[in-house]
């Protein structure tokens, strides 16, 4: 249950210059085992599929492993599977390849807790087709309203789209109840885990997810998209595809253009790297990290969202009396505190909170922050003038 801290951070090159990476919400750093895997790629295996030579035979067993890892770490089938260049670039595709298959009239419902990754496909879907989009309400503690959603649920719903996890206030969806809810008329859940994928096990069976989609840059691997998508619902549905380009495995249809293929061998690594280390011991630390930040958090800072460990992530945003929350960020990065401000593309719920259109500060541990870099930040934030 216990991390080798010291060992775990020597394994991150990045965290030699003694930065405090507090913005592992925007993407975390990388391990040594998941650059040299990029690397090793490019000198030995570079080249595309279906050769008969060396390099190329190399290059289909990489992305039949990436795609059997996926699989694995998703609690998906393989052929549930597709990858692509991120997860905003593949909910466009996936979106679009849905509503190839619906009915005019057809409603989507979106929350006011997502990143807009997960709102605006929706969005630009209604404008070019006869879709309807509604929005969920969130509570002022950045928590989903589920009464408001059983509100808005009938029989023309077809899609809830939610986040597993928010990107701008850590909090967790109850999503089995949200499937439930979702399921008992007919609708499909399609689950934003970006932000969840770095903090815990996602197993898409327990969570009853029809369509779930994450970014392995998140969980300390490269910038690549990552879906795993029900297979009948894929089964009918036509991919958006050039007319050469296999249709098996399944998900791999909805796959276009070559992969990058160097990418997917960090992508593999990265999740090496997480077996390694176990999900216990990364829960663990991280949720210690986190009420440490709470228990330490200055008068002067105001919270937004849930006040314990409770039912989050270690994500916070806060902003300071009186200081601009892009001025904070500047002073903590000129002591070496890489933390975030804005509205981290979840225009949605800064807007709902009143927080636009300066945004928040937003700090966010993962399991190779420390004690010391959490202290760090709370003495910088209460010596701020």
């Amino acid at each position: 249950m216990s991390l080798d801290l010291e060992a775990v951070r020597a394994r991150f090159p990045a965290l030699r210059a003694g930065v405090a990476f507090l913005d592992a919400p925007g993407g975390t750093q990388c391990p040594q085992t998941v650059i040299d895997a990029i690397g090793g790629y490019l000198r030995e295996s570079n080249a595309n599929l279906g050769g008969a030579f060396a390099a190329s035979r190399r290059s289909d067993e990489l992305v039949a492993q990436a795609h059997s890892t996926a699989a694995r770490f998703l609690n998906a089938d393989v052929e549930e599977v597709i990858l692509g260049a991120n997860m905003t670039t593949l909910n466009f595709a996936l979106t679009r390849a849905w509503a190839r298959a619906e009915r005019a009239g057809a409603e989507v419902l979106v929350t006011r807790l997502d990143h807009d990754a997960n709102i605006a496909p929706w969005l630009e879907l209604e404008r070019d087709t006869e879709i309807v989009v509604r929005f969920v309400d969130i509570h002022a503690d950045a928590t989903l309203d589920l009464e408001d959603l059983e509100r808005k649920l009938s029989d023309r719903t077809r899609v809830v789209a939610f986040p597993l996890a928010s990107n701008a206030f850590g909090t967790v969806s109850d999503a089995k109840r949200i499937a439930q809810l979702a399921h008992a008329v007919g609708a499909s859940t399609w689950v934003d885990a970006v932000h969840y994928a770095p903090h815990g096990p996602i197993d898409v069976i327990d969570l009853q997810a029809d369509v779930l989609l994450c970014s392995p840059y998140k969980f300390f691997g490269p910038h690549l998209g990552l879906a795993a998508v029900r297979e009948d619902l894929l089964q009918g549905w036509r991919p958006y595809k050039v007319r050469p380009a296999p249709d098996e495995p399944l998900g791999s249809s909805f796959e276009t253009g070559t992969l990058a293929h160097e990418l997917l061998a960090g992508f593999v690594a990265a999740i090496e790297y997480i077996d390694e280390l176990g999900w216990d011991a990364i829960q663990a630390h991280e949720r210690a990290l986190g009420q440490r930040f709470l228990d330490g958090m200055p008068d002067r800072c105001t919270l937004y969202g849930r006040e314990t460990m409770d039912g989050r992530v270690p994500t916070f945003a806060f902003r300071v009396d009186g200081v601009a929350p892009r001025e904070v960020a500047e002073r903590l990065a000129e002591r070496d505190l890489a933390v975030w401000d804005g509205d981290y593309y979840a225009v949605e719920p800064m807007t709902r909170l009143g927080l636009q259109p300066e945004g928040a500060v937003r700090a966010g541990f993962v399991h190779y922050n420390t004690f010391e870099e959490v202290d760090r930040l709370l003495a910088a934030l209460e010596g701020l003038p």
